[in-house]
This record gives C-alpha cells, sequence and structure tokens, in this order.
C-alpha cells in the first residue's frame, strides 16, 4: 500500500495531528559562519566569482544570519545550497535537497 493510501486510513484526529506537525526541511540547519559586523564582509561579486570558480550557476546570493548563502546548480544539473564565510569567502557547508553534502574540515557552525 502506498503512502498516501495508508495515511487516509488513520482516524481522523492521528491524521490531522500528522499533518500539523509536519513541516518542510530546513536544509540550512541554522548555520552560522561567525561573519562579524557587515562592514568587515567581502563583496558579493567576489563571493560569485569564487562560485563561478567552482563551475556552479548561480541563482541567487543573499544574506542569511551571518554568512552568505548561495542557490546554484552544479555542473551536472543539480541544486544546491551552499554558506560561505563572508570575510573569507571560504565554503563552509553544502546541501543538496535538504542532506548535507559538503562541509569544511573543522567547520561547526
Amino acid at each position: 500500500m502506498n503512502p498516501i493510501a495508508r495515511a487516509l486510513r488513520l482516524p481522523a484526529p492521528l491524521l490531522l495531528l500528522s499533518l500539523l506537525t509536519v513541516q518542510p526541511a530546513r536544509a540550512d540547519g541554522d548555520v552560522t559562519c561567525g561573519g562579524g559586523p557587515q562592514s568587515g564582509w567581502q563583496d558579493i561579486a567576489k563571493l560569485k566569482k569564487a562560485v563561478w570558480l567552482e563551475r556552479w550557476e548561480v541563482l541567487k546570493v543573499q544574506v542569511e544570519g551571518d554568512c552568505y548563502e548561495v542557490y546554484a546548480r552544479t555542473e551536472q544539473g543539480q541544486a544546491i545550497e551552499a554558506f560561505f564565510h563572508p570575510v573569507t569567502l571560504r565554503k563552509l557547508v553544502v546541501f543538496r535537497r535538504g542532506r548535507e553534502i559538503y562541509r569544511a574540515k573543522g567547520f561547526t557552525g
């Protein structure tokens, strides 16, 4: 039996509870980069160049907390979400479909 059919067989209160507790997966997991004040951050244009050197197609770049967050597509066409340190532009962590696929050595944020 497929998962949808199985869910529809749940008693109404359990079905409602399961629907209320389902939340979309949040890929970033509250990443913190320790970037300090934005006045000391590198320019986003430099970040875009660094991402280009990774051979990624940039879809969107934004500030997320104290990090630069990049949405991009890899050479293989995979959609990814990556976090970079805003001062050093070091790639810290990369997610694909909500799963971590890369973490910089020593990075715990």
